[in-house]
């Protein structure tokens, strides 16, 4: 397939077209250098033992780390409430109050693990 040239220049479409072969070839290198070394570190995991490395598995970290925070509110919060219940004889209420209230506090510690909250003591006494 030929190309005639537009303005007449021969070597000016030819300038062109081997700008474009570099540019071609030089995103080829890109991509089989990433290509290789996902390869590579395929290659190291399976030789390990383990699929994942540790910036793997960051995030799944905190998405435990920030679940535990959440469901351990919750659980604390209900414990409080059946053992006030169970002391005064006042079944659902306390149970219930002290629910919302560890739902409440899993929120807060989780939004303060994230970093949308300064700790209490940063904003407490401060104008």
């Amino acid at each position: 397939m030929t190309r005639e040239p537009r303005d007449g220049n021969e070597n000016a479409d030819a300038a062109r077209d081997a700008l474009g072969d570099a540019e071609l070839r030089a995103r080829r290198a890109r991509l089989d250098a990433a290509l290789d070394g996902r390869a590579k570190k395929k290659a190291r995991a399976e030789q390990g033992g383990g699929w994942f490395s540790s910036r793997d598995t960051a995030g799944w970290n905190q998405a435990f780390r920030l679940s535990s925070e959440f469901i351990g509110g919750i659980a604390i919060g209900g414990a409080i409430g059946w053992g006030i219940d169970y002391l005064l004889g006042t079944l659902p209420f306390g149970l219930i109050i002290f629910l919302l209230l560890g739902f409440v506090a899993g929120i807060l510690n989780v939004m303060r693990a994230v970093g949308r909250m300064p700790p209490p003591e940063d904003r407490i006494g401060k104008p």
